[in-house]
């Protein structure tokens, strides 16, 4: 095989890509899990962060506000999801369109837009005192509500568009036949719809729970001290100049996002999983 024909095998197309990724994502991944095992490689700042209390709360806080955002995610997004793919072409790009515009604005302004809604003088406080559901303002921000609610507004979409992707690939051939054999509306939808928009529901939760594992800006500027994540903890480790212990974190974080991938991976095949309905 001549070096001209060896060239232009097509296979030679992801050699930029690897390079890219060994550069800047593969090699200080590596560099960070070293530094997680001390200058003296005795783990020491593995084994503080294992053994740390602080550590282990903040860590499962994480966990919960992950959880709790991917389940409401889905409790919204599923209905949203199953009306764009069946509503009228127009009706569908309007709404589509309009899950996609949170794509088009930073994370930091839709952040600080939730800080104006939620605060003591927000819109939210004004409506419900003009209401007369309250008498004075309540505390909305600084909370886990204000957490929870940022999170779902961001990641919504993150939800909505595999479970859209799933639900446009199901065959109407399948929804007609179990109409014509006496299934009715609940039927139809729990035997034949469910579970054939079920990888782009795994699909939706996995991206969204990965995320929700590693946010930071959110949870900083909506949260209070106890709704501190995982991330934050790493970034004041980095500022107090503990790149060893901070490193160390980022390391079980990295391990738990890959278990959490792992465990999906043996209930959903990858290939239904990023390939959807086939």
């Amino acid at each position: 095989m001549s070096a001209a024909h060896f060239l232009r095998r097509p296979e030679w197309l992801v050699v930029p890509l690897i390079a890219f990724l060994a550069v800047f994502y593969l090699i200080p991944v590596i560099l960070m899990l070293a530094r997680s095992a001390g200058t003296q490689t005795d783990f020491a700042p593995l084994l503080e962060a294992v053994s740390s209390d602080i550590a282990r709360t903040i860590f499962w806080n994480t966990l919960k506000i992950a959880v709790g955002t991917t389940l409401a995610t889905l409790v919204l997004a599923y209905p949203l999801a199953f009306f764009i793919a069946t509503a009228k072409p127009f009706t569908a790009s309007v709404f589509l369109a309009i899950v996609m515009v949170p794509f088009w604005t930073s994370i930091l302004i839709r952040s600080y837009a939730w800080m104006v809604l939620l605060g003591r003088q927000g819109l939210i406080n004004g409506v419900l005192i003009w209401l007369g559901v309250i008498d004075q303002p309540i505390r909305l921000l600084n909370t886990n509500f204000a957490v929870y609610i940022g999170m779902i507004h961001v990641l919504l979409p993150f939800m909505v568009l595999p479970i859209f992707s799933s639900l446009k690939a199901i065959d109407g051939r399948l929804v007609a036949a179990a109409e014509n054999l006496g299934a009715n509306a609940f039927a139809t939808f729990r035997h034949v719809i469910l579970p054939l928009s079920m990888p782009g529901i795994v699909a939706g939760c996995v991206l969204v729970f990965v995320l929700a594992l590693g946010f930071y800006v959110t949870p900083a500027l909506l949260g209070g001290p106890s709704d501190m994540t995982i991330s934050m903890l790493i970034a004041q480790e980095v500022d107090l100049y503990r790149w060893d212990y901070a490193a160390a974190l980022a390391g079980i974080l990295l391990v738990a996002t890959l278990v959490a991938l792992f465990a999906v991976s043996r209930v959903v095949s990858v290939d239904k999983l990023l390939g959807g309905v086939r």
